[in-house]
């Protein structure tokens, strides 16, 4: 299934639109949903993460498109462009939910073959009506308190909480209707609510068929009780709606207040941000919809958009399987490191050799065992940590928060700017402050991204460091669905530059020099041309030159163009993109040498991998930073080059592997259509399945 974006950007101006190209990106992530090899459950779950990135598109890109047509009435030309740019954005979105809505009508029809049924309240039977009649004053009436839009002298735009499903109930009887607004409580109930086996339907076979019910329709189907005695109405109806604001937010600049606070404050005008979508049920009767907007005081730049019966489809993602195992991914159980195994300490595995774990091949927790064992071993004196996004229950924290009950100097630089996780962040900011953890803010105008770990112990009297520098953060969740590398390794030089990296974000004024290490804002950019131009002095005398780059985005407009030049003197440049590339590959002679892949598959591509053939002497680089101009100029980013032989030959293995993906690679072209890569008369080669099987051989041998 090919999912075609738009039309091939100019070739004069080759620079695809970065949004248009997420909107790509999210295309990928609908194939996978589309995909009849992927297991039905999964396929369900694809339409989750799909519904999930389309939220946050919204939340983030759209608002910014938003508000740079407010920001730009005054300058003519820029505002037609963005405001056609958002047309565009539209038009799309529109296509892809037309998409969305057959795959979606796909599976439950494949469900059912399986055994399991998804029905509204339309389709219960009649012992099932009263099971949900009970079900609902029992478990969910209690967390349902109604808005009544005739009572209330608020906006609604300013009542209604972001990305949250609602209902919008009308009741109709002799005089003007009633209308009323009803949050779905999925913070506090099921979405999926299967209904009793001994009350479905059962099949030919004899076998009970497993049915499922939202709690949207379990609320809709019991509106009357919920009303009743305090409303009169011949009728009664709902449909849903949700309601998407601009993730962006102000905070104050008082001295008198504490980045926490100031924090809170922010997460809080969040909620009363400018919406930049409103998706409800087609179904919605027109007068209905026109007392929703007015309520709402939508603008002609919002993006009203008419879907199916539900919302929220973000859900999905979590959505049980009520079937056979089949019917999900098979297990891939973490491997082994014989690395780490073979040691009696991480300390004296990581003394012995530098070490590269790669997740999820490879288990968390052996960096969650690192710090564990930091906290109460008695030669370590000091742990470093940079977090920006954590696990709620966070064995890191709890192991960082014994070390300093254990007497340890501990300094955790905790970004509490990391969107839509700032609660989190702020919550176990409290929790370390109390237990006497230094915690630092970082700096005010920047984000501190990188994932670096320092710990110094005293060996024979001296301070000797420990460090970790990888491209995922310290999360135990996302590191089993997410591809991250982390090296780790007692390397002094490095380590010492990871300690500078450290006093940098605590003293920015300082001078620092890096001569290993790429790190942003203020080395970056430098480096990263650097390098790139080495390339070009390389292919220009005639040697050969070659660049192999791995990133989730590549939209920095400077080394776009630097890339172009490149690939004009005759540089070969592979690039394995998960999301936006703004860079257009395969122009003749423009970009002619460039070519560009993606891959998705049921883990999220995360790592950051940039490859420079050097004269045959190859450059290897894992980073927590993307191509784009706000991880090179406005984060705290780190990259590292592997220097032990053996480990950068892993990495290079696995980019090989990668690169020869034949059954969940796409091309990404001029026009992004997301052509899956021909397998021809090649064997299949699924690159996520094939690196775990490299690793699992690498575990085998003695």
């Amino acid at each position: 299934m090919e999912l075609s974006i738009m039309q091939a950007p100019s070739m004069d101006n080759p620079e695809f639109p970065r949004e248009l190209s997420w909107l790509a990106f999210n295309g990928r992530v609908l194939q996978e949903a589309a995909d009849t090899r992927n297991p039905p459950i999964e396929r369900l779950r694809f339409l989750g993460i799909y519904s999930n990135n389309m939220d946050e598109f919204f939340r983030v890109r759209v608002a910014d498109v938003k508000r740079r047509i407010l920001l730009k009435r005054y300058r003519t030309t820029e505002h037609e462009d963005a405001e056609l740019l958002l047309a565009e954005i539209q038009h799309q979105v529109l296509m892809l939910g037309k998409q969305f809505n057959k795959i979606y009508l796909d599976i439950q029809l494949e469900l059912r073959k399986h055994n399991i049924e998804l029905i509204d309240d339309s389709k219960l039977t009649e012992g099932q009506s009263e099971w949900v009649r009970n079900y609902f004053n029992s478990e969910v009436k209690k967390h349902i308190s109604p808005i009544i839009l005739s009572q209330t002298d608020a906006s609604l735009a300013k009542i209604l909480d972001d990305n949250t499903t609602y209902l919008m109930v009308e009741m109709a009887g002799v005089q003007k209707p009633e209308y009323a607004i009803v949050q779905v409580p999925t913070n506090e109930v099921s979405r999926f609510i299967e209904l009793p086996l001994t009350l479905n339907t059962r099949k030919k076979n004899g076998h009970y068929r497993r049915q499922i019910l939202l709690l949207d329709d379990i609320i809709t189907h019991c509106l009357a009780d919920l009303f009743k005695g305090f409303f009169e109405f011949d009728s009664i109806c709902a449909f849903s709606l949700k309601l998407t604001r601009d993730a962006e937010y102000n905070i104050s600049d008082t001295l008198d207040q504490s980045l926490i606070d100031k924090m809170s404050k922010g997460i809080r005008q969040r909620l009363k941000s400018e919406p930049t979508r409103l998706v409800y049920d087609a179904a919605m009767p027109e007068q209905m919809l026109k007392v929703l907007t007015k309520q709402l005081g939508t603008s002609s730049i919002d993006a009203l958009i008419a879907g199916t019966r539900y919302r929220n489809f973000k859900d999905f993602i979590g959505f049980p399987n009520l079937g056979r195992q089949s019917m999900e991914f098979p297990p891939l159980p973490p491997l082994p490191s014989p690395d780490f195994d073979q040691h009696p300490t991480t300390f004296d595995a990581i003394r012995h050799s530098d070490i590269l774990l790669y997740y999820p091949y490879h288990s968390f927790g052996y960096f969650t065992e690192w710090v564990r064992q930091a906290s109460f071993d008695p030669k370590v004196t000091h742990i470093r940590i940079s977090l920006y996004r954590v696990a709620r229950q966070s064995r890191v924290i709890h192991a960082l928060l014994d070390a300093v009950r254990n007497g340890k100097s501990v300094t955790v630089v905790l970004e509490l700017k990391a969107r839509f996780d700032e609660e989190n962040n702020i919550s176990w900011a409290r929790k370390m402050t109390d237990a006497g953890i230094e915690v630092i803010f970082g700096q005010t105008t920047l984000k501190i991204h990188s994932k670096i770990c320092l710990i110094t112990r005293l060996e024979k009297g001296e301070p000797v460091r420990y460090g970790h520098i990888g491209s995922g953060n310290f999360n135990e969740k996302t590191a089993r669905i997410y591809t991250d590398m982390s090296l780790f390794t007692c390397h002094p030089e490095i380590t010492a530059e990871i300690e500078q990296v450290f006093e940098f974000i605590q003293y920015s004024y300082r001078p620092f020099v890096f001569k290993h290490l790429i790190v942003s804002p203020t080395w970056s950019r430098p480096k990263l041309k650097k390098l790139i131009q080495r390339e070009i002095d390389f292919a220009v005398s005639g040697r050969k030159a070659e660049i192999f780059l791995k990133v989730n985005n590549l939209v920095d407009e400077e080394i776009v163009q630097l890339l172009y030049t490149a690939s004009q003197a005759g540089v070969k440049i592979r690039m394995i993109i998960r999301g936006m590339c703004s860079l257009v590959p395969g122009i003749p002679g423009k970009s002619q040498t460039i070519k560009i892949i993606s891959i998705l598959d049921r883990f999220l591509e995360h790592a950051r991998v940039y490859v420079f053939h050097n004269g045959g002497d190859t450059d290897v680089y894992i980073s927590s930073a993307d191509w784009m101009t706000r991880n090179i100029d406005q984060r705290v980013e780190v990259g590292v080059p592997i220097l032990d032989a053996r480990i950068k030959q892993t990495v290079l293995t696995t980019l090989d592997i990668q690169w020869r993906d034949n059954v969940k690679g796409r091309i990404v072209d001029a026009t992004q259509s997301n052509t899956y890569i021909s397998r021809g008369n090649k064997r299949n080669i699924r690159s996520q399945q094939s690196i775990y099987d490299y690793f699992a051989k690498i575990c085998q041998k003695p």
